[in-house]
Formats: C-alpha cells, structure tokens, sequence
C-alpha cells in the first residue's frame, strides 16, 4: 500500500488494496485481472470497472473533492430509498512511482442488469422504447425532485435502466453535479428540466446519427413529450383539489389513482371552508413504490415496482386458492409465506443455473408467469408449473441473453463503446394475469 493512500469502503465491500492504485485508471489494462469491460454508457471521466467474486465495482477518476461530495450525495439518495447506483468508498492519497499526486478515486457499486440507454436503442423498437424510457425517466425526475434533489445533469448518458415486468425503471448513476436540499422551488425545477432537454435532444441526435433510432425520429418531439409527461405527473403528484364537501368520495379516488401509479400517501391535508361548503385536499406523497413495499413486508423480496404487481398478483390468487382448500380465511401473512415457499422458490430452484445470469430472480419469475400463462391460453387449460418449466428453458430462457453483467468482448479502447444481443423488451410483454400463481 503506497505512502499516503487511504482507502475508504463500506462494510460488506472488498478493500480494494490489490489494485494498481500508482497507476492512473487509463493505465490499468494488463495490470490486474480483475478488470472487465462492461457495455455502458460515455462518461467524461475515466472509469473502470472491476470484478470481486461477480460483483462489479465502477471506479471513476475525478478530484478529490468531487469524489467525496459525489459519495455523500449518493449515501443521502440511498437513505432517501432513491433509485441511484450506491455508494462504496473513497480513495485519495494516490501517487505514481515519481511521487507526483494522481486523482482521486470513487467507488460504486455496478447494477446487476442494468443497461445503458444505446443497447435499448439496439433492440428495441421506437414505438415501444419511446414510451417505456420516457414514463422511466418521468418518474425518476420526479422522484428526485420531490425530495429536494436538483440534478444538474440529467442526460441519457447519466442513466442506467433495468427491466421491470414490461416496463423499464431508471437509475441515476452520476451525481457529480446533484444538490440535495429541504426542497426545491418551481424555478430550479424548470432549469434542471431545461437543461436535461437540451442534453437529452443531443443524446437523441447523437443516436441517430450512429444508426441507433430510425432517421425520421424527431428528438424535439421526444423531449417535448417527456415534459408534457413530467408536468402532468407533477401536478398529479403535488397539486391540490378543490371539492365539494359533499364529494369527499373524490378524495379516495386521488388515493388510489396516486397508488395505482406507484405512490404511497403518507398524509393527507384537508382545510374546510368557512361556510363548510367546500374542501380542499393536499396528499403528501411519500415515495414511488406503493406494491413493492407491500410485496417486502410479506415476503422480504426486494424487487421493482411493476414486478411486485404481478407478484403480488400471483399471491393473491394462490391464497385465494389456499381459503378454497382450507374452507376459511387465511391471514394475508400464511398465505404470503406458502406461495413464498410453495411456488416462488421452487420455480426459482427450478431453473437450469446456467440461465441465473439473464435476468434477476424476479424478472425470471415474472417471465415465467407469461410463459405460463400463454402455454394454458393455448392448450385452453391450466399448465401447472412443472409442464410450464420445460418450454420455459426451451422457448424463453435459451433466446435470452446475459444480462447481469453485459461484458464488452470486442476488445474496443474504450470499455462500453460497442453494444450488442439483448430481447427486444416487447417480447417480454403481455397482459399481467390476475387469476394465475406462480
């Protein structure tokens, strides 16, 4: 360990000491096996990823005092429960064998299946990419901005996005220029979407020039429509309503229209008129993930929004088949344990481990739940899961590539710079059961 290195990590994290820390990072290649090349988006600093016992970790070159404010802003995003790449350390100290300082390091953890916004242009098509990345980054935006976050750099290039039952979910992967504050006013929100537009509009010019959106894509029509989208969920999000005080049935249909989006109320502010005549509402929205949070409490599964609906869904129907063969209710509790034990894990232990490293568990069973589903549309009856799991290995799992780690084999100078294989998403999509279980 050089003189004056110090080293930062979280706890359950390598240490990171057998790396060339005297090197700068664009001098790593031959010098540690522990380099890969992952398929990820530009970056306008150096970064390299490494291996440790199949988890990857991003490291990337940068000033001592960026890297160090980028790992608070991060920590504080993950303790908001914000979707962002986490935070795991810090190196500063580094110099060459001459003596001469070298830049700092931060260290994060690389998503399990994420991919860069050019593989997605690669394989799937406008139509369906435009709405699945826009509604991703809309959320993201507003999530963000709801708890006080100014991004200062939203651009494609700064975003990851993972699969999500038919649906994509966004992830902030750099937060270099991010500000966390108590709240944000309607004047730095508009300027962190202005400055997105434009650095989007350029991503998107970008792409089709390198052949990645078809030529005739307008990308001002794209990021008008991103902020129609956004505007529109903002106000659904924050405004407040004026009703009657004989229509207080409204004031639930605001709930469930916010938590079939995904947002949990975590109060609800309601002021009476004077004369009682009229009510106005505010919900203080807590945060996207109303399914998932549920799906966690029952079953301690960490999964995405979109995939603890239909998982929640596939509970639901396998308690309901349980009350059926018990003669009573059930607790929500019993019946969440059973399909956990019952179905759940007997699907996952099921599947062949040469394919764990397409998808993550619950992608895998919700692709499964599809599959079943359209095996027993087509035989007209129920295909149990053990007939189900042969053409699932066959039809579904053979086509789909490996997208835990997507590893560059090209050989490129630049780790990420060529993209290739992956499903098209809308292969992936068809109506969510609400009879079947998993």
């Amino acid at each position: 360990m050089p003189a004056g290195l110090q080293i930062i990590t979280r706890q359950g994290h390598p240490d990171f000491l057998d790396l060339p820390w005297g090197q700068p990072l664009e001098l790593w290649g031959g010098t540690t096996d522990r380099l890969i090349s992952v398929r990820r988006g530009l970056s306008r600093h150096v970064v390299r990823m490494v291996s440790y016992d199949g988890r990857v970790y991003a490291l990337k070159e940068t000033e001592q005092r960026l890297a160090e404010r980028e790992y608070r802003v991060l920590r504080q995003l993950e303790d908001s429960r914000l979707p962002a790449v986490k935070a795991v350390g810090v190196v500063t100290g580094r110099r060459n064998r001459d003596g001469q300082d070298l830049k700092s390091v931060l260290v994060t953890r690389f998503l399990d299946f994420a991919l860069p916004y050019q593989h997605l242009f690669r394989t799937t098509a406008t139509s369906l990419l435009r709405d699945r990345l826009l509604d991703a980054a809309v959320v993201l935006l507003s999530r963000l901005h709801l708890e006080g976050i100014y991004w200062g750099d939203i651009s494609l290039a700064n975003v990851l996005f993972r699969r999500d039952a038919g649906a994509l979910m966004a992830y902030l992967v750099d937060a270099e220029t991010a500000e966390c504050r108590p709240s944000l006013s309607d004047e730095m929100r508009e300027h962190d979407l202005a400055l997105g537009v434009e650095n989007i509009a350029g991503g998107l010019y970008d792409a089709i020039s390198e052949g990645l959106l078809e030529a005739d894509a307008d990308p001002i029509e794209i990021t008008d429509e991103l902020l129609d989208r956004y505007r529109w969920l903002w106000a659904e999000l924050t405004r407040e309503d004026d009703i009657a005080a004989h229509e207080r049935w409204r004031i639930r249909e605001r709930i469930e229209r916010l938590n079939a989006m995904g947002f949990d109320v975590e109060e609800l502010s309601v002021v009476q008129s004077s004369d009682g005549s009229r009510l106005r509402i505010r919900p203080v929205v807590l945060e996207e993930g109303h399914a998932h949070l549920r799906l966690r409490r029952l079953t301690g599964l960490e999964v995405q929004e979109n995939q603890a609906r239909t998982l929640l869904n596939a509970v639901d129907a396998y308690g309901l088949a349980l009350e059926r063969e018990a003669g009573h209710v059930l607790p929500e509790s019993v019946k969440a344990y059973r399909w956990l034990s019952e179905r759940y894990e007997p699907v996952i232990a099921a599947i062949p481990d040469r394919y764990r490293d397409r998808l993550d568990d619950a992608q895998l069973i919700y692709e499964f739940i599809e599959h079943r589903f359209e095996r027993s549309k087509a035989a007209g009856r129920q295909v149990e899961n053990d007939e189900a799991m042969v053409t699932f290995v066959d039809e579904v799992l053979e086509r789909l590539p490996r997208e835990r780690t997507l590893i560059d084999h090209d050989g490129g100078n630049d780790p990420g710079d060529v993209l290739l294989g992956a499903p098209e998403l809308g292969a992936h999509e068809a109506p969510t059961p609400t009879a079947g279980e998993a």
